[in-house]
């Protein structure tokens, strides 16, 4: 009853990776050899502990010498021994299964960084490098992950593929997945990692083949302003579209998710709100509190909180038009 019970219960969510399917059979086989000994076990305390109680009126007397049982004390060493050295040969054979390389030696590498409290995903194709505040992978393909990290520990996890490492100061640590189901899937940091850890949250979209070129393409090109027909200045960038909306192409989170700014109508209080620490504010500071967020922090919030890759994944013309907008609407 307990096995089966062990067994229908869907512990884990979809299945999205080829090592999902092992890692869930491994758990399965656990609960089969596990269920059994918990029950055993407990059968034998609840029954010793209801026969061989201390009564009323015993309380100063010793209880009767027994003599061990020489053959139940090797069965039950030799049992559960066997039982473990069984289970840590089959766990070392799935996880050499699940690290081993395609066969084909072509796998692709996505550096995934980690740092306080985002995730940035930097990518090499057809010998371009961009990076990515959202991740996307192609379906069915074998995918390397190169996990580093700027300043503490982290822990790079997408549930739905249940593989998970520590993202290590100083080291590179790895992990290779094969994502087979479509859809898009959480990307959690498992690791406490200070005061905005739980908002340390991105996205896995898995693609098909054709579609993730295709945004690979779009990712590799240049983007070009468009040009009025008549000619003339190109249009300017939305600033206001871009603080309440973020940038769309590398995933880079809007400003307003976590800011309050009355001129574009959000109330974000995970961060400070901008009508009031940026009045008075030339565009030097607020450029530097874009680019590296931490060089001074408003009153009542900690170090950390921001992330400080929107130089990255903003262009110098996307981040000059958000200083200029935010001086005219709130540093006046």
């Amino acid at each position: 009853m307990g096995i089966t019970l062990g067994l229908v219960i869907d512990w884990f969510p979809t299945q999205g990776s080829e090592q999902a399917k092992k890692i869930d059979t491994f758990w399965d086989v656990l609960i089969i050899c596990s269920v059994p000994v918990f029950v055993l076990v407990t059968t034998v305390v609840l029954f010793a502990a209801r026969n061989f109680r201390m009564r009323p009126g015993e309380e100063h007397l010793d209880g009767p010498p027994i003599h061990g049982n020489t053959r139940l004390e090797v069965v039950w060493t030799a049992i559960p021994a066997i039982m473990l050295v069984a289970l840590c040969t089959y766990a070392y054979l799935v996880l050499h299964d699940i690290e081993k390389a395609p066969a084909a030696g072509n796998e692709r590498q996505i550096t995934a960084m980690g740092q306080q409290f985002t995730w940035t995903f930097d990518y090499v194709e057809n010998g371009k490098k961009f990076s990515s505040a959202q991740l996307y992978v192609p379906q069915n393909e074998s995918v390397k992950f190169n996990v580093k990290t700027k300043d503490v520990l982290h822990d790079f996890w997408v549930p739905a593929w249940r593989m998970k490492i520590d993202a290590v100061p100083g080291i590179t640590t790895n992990y290779r997945v094969t994502p087979i189901k479509l859809g898009s899937y959480p990307v959690v940091c498992a690791e406490l990692c200070g005061l905005g850890h739980a908002f340390m949250r991105q996205t896995a979209h898995v693609l098909p083949k054709a579609q993730f070129n295709a945004w690979v393409k779009k990712m590799t090109t240049p983007v070009k302003a468009a040009v009025p027909a008549g000619g003339g200045a190109a249009p300017a960038i939305d600033a206001k579209a871009l603080f309440t909306q973020g940038e769309t192409q590398t995933g880079a989170t809007a400003c307003g998710a976590c800011h309050k700014l009355a001129d574009a109508g959000t109330a974000g209080g995970v961060g400070p709100d901008l009508d009031q620490v940026l009045k008075g504010k030339d565009a030097a500071f607020i450029h530097e509190s874009i680019v590296n967020p931490d060089a001074e922090i408003a009153k009542g919030f900690n170090k950390g909180i921001m992330p400080a890759n929107f130089g990255k994944l903003l262009s110098q013309p996307e981040i000059d038009a958000l200083v200029k907008y935010l001086e005219e609407v709130a540093g006046k």
